[in-house]
C-alpha cells in the first residue's frame, strides 16, 4: 500500500478493537469451564480466530455473531476436551501457541500444533523446559526449540518455577499447565508481565494468587462460565495516540480503552516525553480497567526507556520508536532484547525502516539509540509480514515529507483488520 502525507490535523472518535490478549483467553478459559461463556467486544482478528478454530478442533462448541465482536463458548470443564481430530493449527499467533500448550500438557490424548513460517521459527524452549520440569512429554518435532510441538499424556507436578524472562505468555502457559497439576504451581518472574491470566482465571473460578513477582495457581478448580466485555486493546490504540501527538493541530478520542496498569506503559512513556494524555469515564469490568483517552498534539522531548517498564509496553515499542524519531533530543531504548523472537526481528525493522526514512537511529543488542527531531522522508517499507511494523510505519507515513510504500502491509489483519479504514476515518486531507 502507498500512503500519502497529509495535509492538516487528524480529528474524530474512535472505538479501537477488543484487547488481543483478553479475546484469546476468553475462548480458552471459556472452553474449560463449566456451562456458557458471554464474550462482548472480541476481536475477530486472524490471530483470535486461530484460537476458535484450536478448540473447535477439541470438541467446544463457540458460536459467533449475530452481533459484532459477540462470542458464545459451550464449555466443558477442565476435562471436557476431545482429541483433536487432526494437528491444531495456530496460525501466526505465539499467545495461541504457547498457551494452549500449557492446556494440552494436561489432557488425556496426543496432540500436534503448529502454526505458519513465522511461528514455526519462534522459540519455544521457553515453555518447554519448565513443561518438562512439571513432568509433561513436550518435544520440538523438528528438535530445534521451535514448533512443530508433539505433546503427549503425562502426569503432572506442581512446581515454583523462576522465568528469566518476563513474559506473559511462559507465565500463563506454567499456571494453565497448573490446573491439571498434583499441587500448587508457582511462576516468578524478574519483573512483572501482564496479569490478565490471573484477573480473568480467578473470575472464572480458579484458586490463583498474586504477590508482587509471583503468581500461584491451585490445580482442579470447579471453572464455571462467566460473562466478558472486553475493552478496547491499548496496543491498537497506541497507534492513533502516536498519530494524534505527532500531526499539528490534531484531537482524537479514543474509546473505552483497556488502561491495565500491567499494559499502559504507553502512557508513562507519553508522561516522560513532556505530554499529556486526558482519561476520561475511568471505570472497572471483571478487574479490568478502562477510559476513554483524550489526545491532542504536543511537542514532545526524548526518553530513557527500559527495565521493569518494558514488559508493559513490550508490542508499542515499534511506535513509540516512531513517537521517539519525531520527538526533540536522544531517546534510548533499553532491556528490548524480546523484540528480536517476534513475529520478526522488530528492534532490526524498526532500525532499517527508520533510517530508509531518514532518521538518526543507532541499533544495539538489546534497544536502539534514536536522536529525534529530524524530518521523515518518503520510502519504501518492508513489512517482514510484522502486522506492528506495518502499523508503525503508516503511522509515520502522515509527517513524511513524501509517499511511504508498505510492502505486504495486509498482515494487519493478524491483529487490527480495519487499521487503515480507521486511520483514514481521523485524516483531513
Amino acid at each position: 500500500m502507498k500512503f500519502t502525507p497529509i495535509n492538516g490535523p487528524l480529528r474524530g472518535t474512535l472505538q479501537v478493537p477488543g484487547d488481543k490478549s483478553i479475546s484469546h483467553r476468553c475462548v480458552m478459559f471459556g472452553s474449560i469451564a463449566k456451562g456458557v461463556t458471554e464474550v462482548s467486544g472480541f476481536l475477530n482478528s486472524a490471530d483470535c480466530l486461530s484460537t476458535i478454530a484450536c478448540f473447535r478442533n477439541m470438541g467446544i462448541e463457540i458460536e459467533t455473531g449475530p452481533e459484532r465482536g459477540h462470542v458464545r463458548i459451550h464449555g466443558k470443564g477442565i476435562h471436557g476436551l476431545t482429541a483433536p481430530k487432526d494437528t491444531l493449527d495456530c496460525g501466526n499467533s505465539g499467545t495461541t501457541t504457547r498457551l494452549i500448550s500449557g492446556i494440552l500438557a494436561g489432557q488425556k490424548f496426543p496432540s500436534r500444533l503448529t502454526g505458519d513460517a513465522s511461528i514455526q521459527r519462534r522459540p519455544m524452549n521457553r515453555i518447554i523446559d519448565p513443561l518438562t520440569q512439571m513432568g509433561a512429554s513436550v518435544r520440538s518435532e523438528k528438535d530445534n526449540g521451535c514448533s512443530p510441538l508433539v505433546i503427549r499424556p503425562s502426569h503432572l507436578h506442581g512446581i515454583d518455577y523462576r522465568s528469566p524472562v518476563a513474559s506473559a505468555q511462559v507465565k500463563s502457559c506454567i499456571l494453565l499447565a497448573g490446573l491439571y497439576a498434583d499441587g500448587r504451581t508457582s511462576v516468578i518472574e524478574p519483573a512483572p508481565s501482564r496479569n490478565h491470566t490471573e484477573l480473568m482465571l480467578k473470575g472464572f473460578g480458579a484458586d490463583i494468587t498474586t504477590e508482587r513477582c509471583r503468581a500461584s495457581v491451585l490445580p482442579e478448580p470447579d471453572l464455571r462460565g462467566i460473562s466478558v466485555s472486553v475493552p478496547g486493546d491499548i496496543s491498537s490504540a497506541a497507534y492513533f495516540i502516536a498519530a494524534a501527538l505527532m500531526v499539528p493541530g490534531s484531537c482524537v478520542l479514543l474509546k473505552n480503552v483497556g488502561i491495565n496498569p500491567t499494559r499502559d506503559g504507553i502512557l508513562e512513556v507519553v508522561k516522560a516525553m513532556g505530554g499529556s494524555i486526558e482519561r476520561m469515564n475511568v471505570k472497572e469490568s471483571g478487574g479490568e480497567r478502562s477510559a476513554d483517552l483524550l489526545i491532542r498534539a504536543q511537542k514532545l522531548h526524548g526518553c530513557r526507556i527500559g527495565g521493569p517498564l518494558i514488559p508493559r509496553l513490550i508490542d508499542e515499542l515499534p511506535v513509540i520508536a516512531v513517537l521517539a524519531a519525531h520527538a526533540e533530543g536522544t531517546t534510548t531504548i533499553t532491556d528490548a532484547g524480546e523484540l528480536r523472537v517476534k513475529e520478526s526481528d522488530r528492534l532490526d525493522a524498526i532500525v532499517t525502516s527508520l533510517g530508509a526514512m531518514g532518521a538518526d537511529v543507532t541499533g544495539t543488542a538489546d534497544g536502539m539509540i534514536i536522536r529525534g527531531g529530524r524530518p521523515l522522508t518518503g520510502a519504501c517499507i518492508d513489512s517482514r509480514m510484522d502486522h506492528r511494523i506495518a502499523m508503525s510505519f503508516a503511522v509515520a507515513s502522515l509527517i513524511a515529507d513524501g509517499p511511504v510504500e508498505i510492502r505486504n502491509a495486509e498482515c494487519v489483519n493478524i491483529s487490527y483488520p480495519d487499521f487503515y479504514r480507521d486511520l483514514a476515518s481521523l485524516r483531513r486531507i
